[in-house]
């Protein structure tokens, strides 16, 4: 089904895949514009809030029963669309803070925090809602949001709340003036783990340097 089709059809608003997909697209189009650098002070702010939405609609996935596809075997979606640009593009647009470090997952005992990027993130979640907006313009309903639940509890849900947390973070360490270690050695590719050696590998970096180029501004001293 084509996207003229589907505006014809004068969809429901209130229609719950219409919500999903209204609410993924929102926010291609939004961090698309926001790779673009044309506005490089407001980006983290920016990225903050449209992770945030963007969690909503995840969590609505997440709660809802499990979705059918209507066929056992996957459609051909179509090629991917290359991301790289867009991740070079955050890559460059949030050097001072693109690194971060996580738990992948809080309930496996002892776990080790491991090296991310916030521009890998970004790309890899894109990617993953593309793939389901791809069969929903085709009409796909029911394969758009099966694919949108299981990659939410998969692997986007669980990139974008790691990316959020990165996000949130960086504006608390800016807003309360408190110093941020800076992780630009340690590197996504290493094997660092454990808190001591990450801290080894860390520099310091007072917020405020960073402040201005992404936006954000220190409280009042």
């Amino acid at each position: 089904m084509s996207d003229a089709t589907l505006h014809d059809a004068h969809p429901d608003p209130d229609d719950f895949a219409v919500q999903i997909s209204d609410q993924i697209e929102s926010f291609i189009v939004a961090v698309t514009e926001v790779a673009k650098g044309d506005e490089p002070d407001s980006a983290v702010p920016f990225l903050l809030l449209e992770l945030s939405q963007l969690l909503l609609a995840g969590g609505r996935l997440g709660a809802h029963e499990d979705f059918v596809p209507d066929e056992r075997y996957e459609p051909d979606a179509g090629p991917e669309p290359d991301v790289d640009e867009l991740r070079e593009r955050f890559a460059q647009l949030l050097e001072p803070v693109d690194i971060y470090s996580e738990v992948f997952d809080p309930y496996v005992p002892r776990s080790q925090p491991v090296a991310c990027r916030i521009s890998d993130d970004l790309a890899g979640i894109i990617t993953d809602l593309r793939h389901g907006m791809a069969h929903y313009r085709e009409g796909r309903i029911n394969e758009a949001l099966w694919w949108w639940q299981f990659s939410y509890l998969s692997n986007w849900g669980t990139t974008a709340s790691a990316a959020l947390r990165a996000l949130q973070s960086l504006v608390a360490h800016v807003r309360l003036d408190s110093p941020l270690d800076e992780l630009d050695g340690l590197d996504t590719d290493s094997n660092a783990g454990g808190d001591e050696e990450l801290a080894e590998e860390a520099g310091r970096v007072m917020a405020a340097e960073i402040a201005g180029p992404l936006g954000l501004r220190s409280g009042p001293s």
